[in-house]
C-alpha cells in the first residue's frame, strides 16, 4: 500500500495527468479527497474530480490562496513560463513538482527563487495506478520534499530517483513505453489475424498475455532473462521464435529510442529551456 500523504496537494491543471495525479491519490487512499486542490479553467474537466471529494478551482489563485504544502504544476511546456511568471509568489516557501518535459531544472528555478523544486516524469499508465516516474531533486529540494513526491507518484505506480541529465533517457524509453507497447500488441495481433486468427479474440488474448506477464515479472522481482528462460523449453517453438526475433527487435528498439531522444532534444532547444551547463 502506497504511504499515507497528511500534507495538502495542489495541482495546477486538470489534462491527462493533472486529473490522473489527483484521482490516483484519492483512489489509491494515498490522500483524503479534501487534502486534494485542482485548478483548472475548464468546468467540465474539474466535474468529475469534485465528485470525488476533490477541492476544484478555475482560477490558479484562488487554489494557492488555499496555501497547500505541495503544489504540482502539471501544465503543457508552452504554457508554463505564463504560469510560473503570474504565481511565483503564491509557489514561494513551498515544494514545487513540475511535470513539464523538456523544462530544466536550471530554467524552473531561476524562475521560482523562493521554492524548493523538484522534477518528475511520470507516463501515461498512472491513469490506472501502474504508471512510471522518475523524480529529480533540485539544489534546494530537502531530503522530506524528495520522499514526499516519491510518495505522491509511488501512489500512481513505480517511483524512481534519477539525475537529471537521465531525464530524457527515461522520457524516450519509459515515457514513450506505453506507446511501443501497444504497438508491439497490434503488430502481434496483425500477425495472429494473417494466420488465420480471429482479430478481435487475437487482440484481447494478446492483451492478456501481456497484462499477465507484467504482473508475474513484478510479482517475482525476476530479470527478464530468467523468466524468458521459464516458458522456452529447449528446441521447442519459443526458442525458435525468440531466436528469429530477438536481435531485430533490440535494433529496432534502439532506432525509436535515439529518435525519441533526438526530438525531445529538438523541441527543448526550440522552446529555449535546455540546460547547457554541465552535469
Amino acid at each position: 500500500m502506497a504511504e499515507k500523504i497528511e500534507q495538502t496537494i495542489g495541482i495546477i491543471g486538470a489534462g491527462s495527468m493533472g486529473a490522473a495525479i489527483a484521482r490516483g491519490l484519492v483512489v489509491s487512499g494515498t490522500a483524503a479527497p479534501e487534502r486534494v486542490l485542482v485548478a483548472n479553467p475548464s468546468k467540465g474537466k474539474l466535474e468529475p474530480l469534485a465528485e470525488l471529494g476533490i477541492k476544484t478551482f478555475t482560477k490558479n489563485d484562488k487554489l494557492l490562496a488555499q496555501d497547500p504544502d505541495v503544489v504540482v504544476l502539471a501544465v503543457k511546456p508552452q504554457i508554463l513560463p505564463g504560469v510560473l511568471a503570474e504565481h511565483t509568489e503564491g509557489m514561494s516557501d513551498r515544494l514545487v513538482i513540475s511535470i513539464a518535459a523538456g523544462v530544466s531544472m536550471v530554467s524552473l528555478e531561476a524562475a521560482l527563487r523562493g521554492s524548493r523544486v523538484v522534477r518528475a516524469m511520470p507516463n501515461l499508465p498512472v491513469q490506472v495506478l501502474s504508471g512510471a516516474t522518475a523524480v529529480c531533486p533540485g539544489s534546494r529540494a530537502t531530503e522530506k520534499d524528495l520522499a514526499l513526491a516519491l510518495a505522491v507518484f509511488s501512489a500512481l505506480g513505480s517511483a524512481v530517483v534519477l539525475r537529471e541529465d537521465q531525464l530524457d533517457a527515461e522520457g524516450a524509453v519509459v515515457g514513450c513505453g506505453p506507446a511501443y507497447v501497444a504497438l508491439l500488441v497490434d503488430d502481434l495481433t496483425r500477425v495472429g489475424v494473417e494466420r488465420g486468427l480471429p482479430a478481435a479474440a487475437c487482440r484481447e488474448l494478446v492483451l492478456s498475455t501481456m497484462r499477465g506477464a507484467a504482473e508475474q515479472l513484478l510479482a517475482s522481482g525476476e530479470h527478464p532473462r530468467a523468466y524468458m528462460e521459464k516458458v522456452t523449453s529447449p528446441g521447442g517453438t519459443t526458442a525458435a521464435g525468440l531466436r528469429a526475433m530477438e536481435s531485430g527487435m533490440f535494433e529496432v528498439a534502439c532506432a525509436g529510442v535515439d529518435a525519441a531522444l533526438r526530438r525531445t532534444r529538438e523541441l527543448s532547444e526550440a522552446a529555449g529551456t535546455t540546460d547547457t551547463t554541465d552535469n
